[in-house]
């Protein structure tokens, strides 16, 4: 929360290096205004965030975590990583209402590196959503994500 009390999320995001990554820098560099609430970790692919380190990240303080891949499943640099992270991302959704986290707090998507601006409205609406959701429930002490 910041001064005001308002509640200002933080988001983690694993963005493929490829395409969401370059989409991610293209907004930056384009001067898109989005909301910093976002915590960028690069990966090679979408297929290779492992479903421990998402709930890693939640149980470490985060409000929601993004997850992005190449612009469309079909178009992955790695072939089939965005469909095994879809599968994933799909399975951890149900994994995370057992443990009382709201399934829309986990997000996947699919960015170009040529739509900075697609990114830019994804985090602009992530940050609302998670606005009217509240904090992350397994939050503690304001968590450790800085």
């Amino acid at each position: 929360m910041n001064e005001k009390g308002n509640f200002e999320p933080k988001i983690v995001g694993f963005l493929c290096n490829w395409c969401a990554y370059a989409g991610a820098d293209l907004a930056g560099v384009s001067r898109i205004q989005y909301a910093p609430n976002i915590r960028i970790i690069r990966v090679m692919c979408s297929g290779r965030v492992d479903p421990v380190f998402i709930l890693e990240a939640f149980k470490d303080g985060a409000d929601a975590v993004l997850v992005a891949g190449c612009h469309l499943p079909s178009d992955c640099h790695y072939i089939n990583g965005n469909y095994k992270a879809q599968a994933r991302v799909a399975l951890l959704k149900k994994v995370l209402e057992n443990f009382g986290i709201e399934p829309e707090r986990l997000r996947l998507e699919w960015v170009s590196a040529s739509e900075g601006d697609k990114f830019a409205n994804i985090m602009n609406d992530m940050v609302e959503q998670i606005k009217r959701l509240g904090p992350n429930p397994m939050k503690k002490d304001g968590g450790k994500i800085s």
